[in-house]
């Protein structure tokens, strides 16, 4: 199973902590994994289920690519991270 971690950026503002779940795409684990937290899917994923535009998602240290349907492969021992994406200047 994939593993999924969120910064502590994130966690300070909800409790999200790091989940397990199976999968060969981002969307399958993160469907998976978060289906009893609304709350956290709702601030990862919008309503059309596209990543928003403040998160960021990396697979094994690499930026996904896809943002809509989240077809990015993922791994049996995959990481995956979710954080809050920086902007300013």
């Amino acid at each position: 199973m994939a593993t999924v971690r969120f910064t502590s950026t994130l966690v300070r503002h909800r409790p999200a902590p790091a989940l397990d779940a199976p999968g060969q795409t981002v969307r399958a684990v993160l469907d998976t994994g978060l289906a009893d937290d609304p709350l956290l899917k709702a601030y990862v994923l919008d309503e059309q289920g596209r990543v928003r535009k403040h998160v960021n998602i990396f697979v094994d240290g690499v930026m996904i690519r896809d943002r809509a349907r989240l077809s990015d492969p993922v791994g049996p021992t995959s990481e995956i991270y979710v954080l809050q994406a920086l902007s300013g200047g």
